[in-house]
């Protein structure tokens, strides 16, 4: 089964410009869908390589309005879905409806919003639904089955599968108890967007079979930081372009 990627990218690091580097290498290496997160300071889910990205992109004055004109920049790029994610902090002091209203003008496809399940989202699905977005929950494998039932019956075509409980970053062993996990969502008629800890080709292969994509994040942030600590930010299109081609090659 061919692999598919979903590629996380924070917007306005290092900076504005060089974040549509990045997603253009996204698209054109050949990514299924792109995850734009608009940085927030006190992320729960955030390992400490997306949280100091996210850090350094408020400190460079990332502001919501420079999220939505850049995604809107982005989504113009080609058709590949993109995807907000943020907490819900920022979409609170918008207001859930303006904030979903802005992410469909502005060409996004969807939101992932980790910090509001459904049950304690504030209307975000049901506004998400109506505004024709895709609103995607994220479960954890400790989930019941009885819950996730509830969560695949609420919101709307994917749910985006923690691998592992915890935070972003560390490395994630693919075994019996994963796959099982990810059978129940898919076995619901979900779309499964699975992620936490997924760096390697071998990985997003063994996932393949039991996903719609991979979501990696964690290791195109460590690339981008290797070339900005070595002076060669000129570099990081050619390196994360290569790298999805690496990925989607096993």
């Amino acid at each position: 089964m061919q692999s598919k990627l979903m590629t996380h990218m924070i917007a306005g690091y290092p900076d504005r410009e060089t974040s549509l580097a990045v997603a253009r290498a996204f698209i054109e290496g050949g990514s299924s869908f792109l995850e734009i997160q608009f940085p927030f300071s006190d992320g729960t889910a955030d390992g400490p390589f997306i949280q100091e990205a996210c850090d350094k992109a408020l400190k460079a004055g990332f502001s919501v309005n420079m999220g939505f004109k850049l995604v809107s920049e982005i989504a113009a790029l080609s058709d590949v879905p993109v995807f907000i994610m943020t907490y819900a902090n920022i979409i609170f002091a918008a207001g859930v409806k303006d904030f979903l209203s802005r992410c469909k003008e502005s060409g996004a496809s969807g939101i992932i919003i980790p910090d509001l399940p459904p049950d304690s989202d504030e209307k975000l699905y049901a506004e998400g639904k109506a505004l024709g977005l895709h609103v995607v929950p994220v479960i954890a494998p400790s989930i019941t089955d009885t819950r996730l039932k509830e969560v695949f019956n609420q919101c709307g075509e994917y749910i985006y599968a923690s691998l592992r409980k915890g935070i972003t970053g560390q490395y994630t062993e693919i075994g019996e108890e994963n796959l099982e996990f990810l059978k129940k969502a898919a076995g619901l008629g979900a779309k499964v967007l699975a992620g936490f800890g997924i760096s390697t080709a071998e990985q997003v292969a063994t996932l393949a079979p039991h996903v719609h994509a991979s979501i990696i994040g964690t290791a195109f942030i460590k690339e981008i930081k290797k070339c900005i600590d070595n002076g060669k930010k000129d570099d990081i299109y050619i390196i994360l372009y290569n790298k999805i081609k690496a990925l989607l090659k096993a």
